[in-house]
């Protein structure tokens, strides 16, 4: 049975981390005490619901739990550090502490450590979050005991509708360019001027084609720039888009 706890202090761990070429132990007083920290744990680094959805949500809203009183996230899982850190630098998740449970000894005080041993994963932690207020967990979001990996309910969306559900969230801006367009690069420079983070797909990487251009937003010029799903255009239309 998967351990809600709620109301309890967190478990006194500390943590075996590579900083630089340092070895620096962490403890949990260290990570918890006078703040309020958001913890989400998952099975693994590098893995698909992790670094596809899990992990960049938290990061994308960093900025609205710091508005909402969040001193840190932390994402959690079962890895030694040095995957840790490469995770990290692969994600580029800025607003995102990475802390190696390597032994699973957070995770089992915690009641979270579960038996993967039929995917190869051997022990690892069971995917959740909660938010935890000077040491102390307040709120657990713990994802239904079923078979496989389920993500329903410690996704980042929940805990920041549970922390402020008025929130306002960021948007999502992508921005489709080519190398050496001006165009893209003052499209770019109006976004960051205007404190928009933006996604940038740039052709002829990673298999992205003018065909793929031209299909997701039937133009076939740079940029092409979404926001939150709809398509805003060039840069001109950002111009008068932003100056709306």
């Amino acid at each position: 049975m998967l351990q809600n706890s709620e109301g309890q202090k967190i478990p006194n761990i500390t943590f075996h981390t590579r900083q630089g070429n340092d070895w620096v132990d962490v403890t949990t007083e260290q990570l918890f005490k006078g703040k309020t920290v958001i913890v989400f744990a998952l099975p693994g680094a590098f893995t698909p619901t992790c670094s596809s959805t899990h992990l960049p949500r938290y990061n994308e809203l960093a900025p609205v739990f710091a508005q909402n009183g969040v001193d840190d996230i932390i994402c959690l899982s079962v890895n030694d550090t040095f995957v840790m850190n490469a995770w990290a630098e692969d994600q580029k998740a800025e607003n995102i502490t990475f802390l190696p449970d390597g032994n699973g000894d957070f995770s089992e005080a915690m009641g979270m450590l579960v038996d993967k041993q039929d995917l190869g994963f051997g022990k690892r932690s069971w995917r959740y979050s909660m938010l935890v207020k000077d040491g102390v967990i307040e709120k657990m979001f713990i994802e239904p005991d079923l078979p496989g990996d389920p993500f329903q309910v410690s996704d980042g969306d929940t805990m920041l509708d549970y922390i402020n559900p008025n929130a306002e969230q960021p948007k999502r801006v992508t921005v489709i360019s080519k190398p050496g367009c001006g165009h893209c690069t003052r499209a770019k420079k109006v976004l960051a001027d205007n404190g928009f983070k933006y996604e940038e797909i740039v052709l002829g990487s990673n298999g992205v084609s003018f065909s793929s251009l031209q299909a997701v937003s039937g133009h076939g010029t740079t940029p092409q720039i979404f926001i939150d799903g709809k398509l805003i255009g060039g840069a001109d239309e950002l111009e008068t888009w932003v100056g709306a």
